[in-house]
């Protein structure tokens, strides 16, 4: 008897490994992506410039970084006693202008320069709804509490969307065509929005990917049908083809876990055992199963080093020590950008 309906995850024919550098970018959900990422020594970045929640903004930014147009005075604005950037989160907002227009440039580079060996770029999106800043005209990433009546509140629709997701991928292969894409919905529930107005949100952004996926594969298909007529063959077509793949973390959360004891105390996030569930279900169908033994080597490390003893200067805790830095020691070797 089954007492529930498990969401069936296509298994990615582009699978991450060791080598692969992977950017992920989005809503606080690639952040927890994001820490899975690092907590088992993956090439990965995660929000250079912080929580990203729609795809209008984030297009604007991979717009910035892929051509390295740096931020100027015109960019930014002081408020509350802090320099802030309407196209980055507010983490990265500084007391002095000139620290904070270095660091956001530096960001840049970076991430420019990162773009071009990248193998994987993991977007997760979180809503729909947007803020339109009315003296610009402009859609922006983060509000920093300005406010609100300097704001119109606006939903993106299905195709503004679509057309920033084309945009996304365009740009990131104009300079790395070999780069695959995994897009995802963010599981948390943005309900300041409204119950309806959440689900629509969430609705629009599942409605644009799909439509983005399927043009992706169509154009994979037809390229791959006239390959083969002209060598007079005939091959099945997957959706292997693509360069983009879906991941449902969305549904799982609402259809597989389906209860309020997979969220946090407010209800709206997932909570650790929710998040470890999505993350297996990424792992089986998204990481290279050569890479699952490396895993668990360093998964084993972190948590000898997370350990904390009653008695740390007893002799057998200075062999466990001794036996852990061994460990490190042979895993950094191996894999030379690993450091614990």
């Amino acid at each position: 008897m089954q007492f529930r309906t498990k969401i069936q995850v296509e298994k990615s024919a582009f699978p991450i490994d060791y080598d692969s550098k992977i950017l992920l970018l989005g809503s606080c959900f690639a952040e927890n992506m994001g820490m899975k990422f690092d907590f088992f020594k993956f090439q990965a970045t995660t929000n250079p410039f912080g929580i990203i929640f729609n795809a209008v903004s984030l297009e604007k930014l991979i717009r910035r970084i892929v051509e390295n147009n740096k931020f100027t005075e015109k960019d930014i604005f002081f408020h509350n006693d802090l320099w802030h950037c309407f196209e980055v989160h507010s983490e990265w907002s500084n007391p002095d202008k000139e620290i904070f227009l270095s660091n956001l440039n530096s960001i840049l580079e970076l991430t420019n320069q990162q773009i071009s060996s990248l193998k994987h770029c993991i977007i997760t999106l979180g809503t729909s709804w947007i803020y339109r800043n009315i003296e610009s005209n402009e859609i922006v990433a983060n509000c920093h509490k300005v406010p609100q009546k300097q704001f119109v509140k606006e939903l993106l629709s299905i195709n503004q969307i679509e057309e920033s997701l084309q945009n996304i991928v365009s740009l990131l292969q104009s300079v790395n065509p070999d780069c695959k894409f995994i897009f995802t919905v963010s599981p948390v529930r943005h309900i300041k929005d409204g119950f309806t107005e959440n689900t629509l949100s969430k609705a629009h952004l599942i409605a644009a990917i799909h439509s983005v996926f399927n043009q992706n594969f169509s154009t994979s298909l037809e390229l791959t049908t006239n390959q083969n007529q002209k060598n007079n063959k005939l091959s099945r077509i997957t959706h292997h083809s693509s360069s983009i793949t879906y991941f449902p973390a969305y549904e799982i959360m609402l259809d597989e876990l389906r209860d309020y004891r997979f969220y946090t105390e407010d209800m709206l996030h997932p909570n650790q055992t929710a998040i470890d569930y999505i993350w297996e279900q990424f792992l089986i169908n998204h990481i290279s199963e050569s890479v699952y033994e490396i895993m668990d080597e360093i998964s084993a490390i972190q948590k000898g080093l997370q350990h904390r003893p009653f008695n740390p200067n007893t002799e057998s805790h200075q062999k466990f020590l001794n036996n852990l830095k061994l460990k490190m020691t042979t895993l950094e070797k191996k894999l030379p950008f690993i450091s614990f």
